[in-house]
Order: structure tokens, then sequence, then C-alpha cells
């Protein structure tokens, strides 16, 4: 892999972290059950995509897709609940879990 490669990985793996990081600010919202269970479960993800760096069963290119994932999962949510003042629907929550099981599975099966 030549340094223009790395380059572009190490950035993609910094700008998920922070866009991710806007996540993690967000949890346990009072009143607000449904971004919570988003936002609860974006936080777990991104600790299994840390502990699966941290002992070597993923590359840093598998762990930046999965952080760019989470953190599209981020945008869509921060977006649906612009929408109806900080709420999310049943079917938005719907939606967005659906994006999250598909990033579960792709982060477990790259770290077995």
């Amino acid at each position: 892999m030549n340094a223009k490669s790395k380059l572009i990985i190490v950035g993609l793996v910094i700008g998920a972290a922070m866009a991710s990081g806007t996540v993690l600010a967000q949890t346990d919202v009072p009143g607000h059950p449904r971004v919570n269970e988003v936002n609860n479960r974006l936080e777990n993800q991104q600790d299994r995509i840390q502990n699966g760096l941290k002992n070597g069963t993923m590359t840093q290119k598998q762990a930046a897709r999965d952080e760019t994932h989470d953190a599209n999962i981020a945008r869509r949510e921060s977006v649906d609940e612009a929408k109806h003042n900080g709420h999310l629907t049943k079917q938005e929550q719907r939606n967005l879990n659906r994006s999250e099981n598909g990033n579960s599975k792709r982060i477990y099966k790259q770290k077995h």
C-alpha cells in the first residue's frame, strides 16, 4: 500500500471518528426512547469496531468502512430528528435499525 492510500484510510478513520463523536454525545436523551435506542446501538458498534482494531481482528480499512456506515446512519438519524423536533417516528427507527443490523452483521463477519 502506498503512502497516499494510507493517508486516505487514516483520513477516513479520523473523519468517521469525528462524525461518530456527535453520536456518542447524543446518548440518553430524556424522553426520547427511540433516539436513545439508535444512539446506544451506534455507540455499541463503535466499541466493537475499536475492540476489533485493538485485538487485530479488523484492519484499518475495514474499520474505516464500518465507521463510515455508522456516520451515515447518524447523519440520517439527525435529518429524521430535525423533521420531528428531535423525535423519531417508528418507521424512521425501523429503517435506522435495519441499517444498523446490516452493519452489525458486517462487523461480526469481519471479526470472525
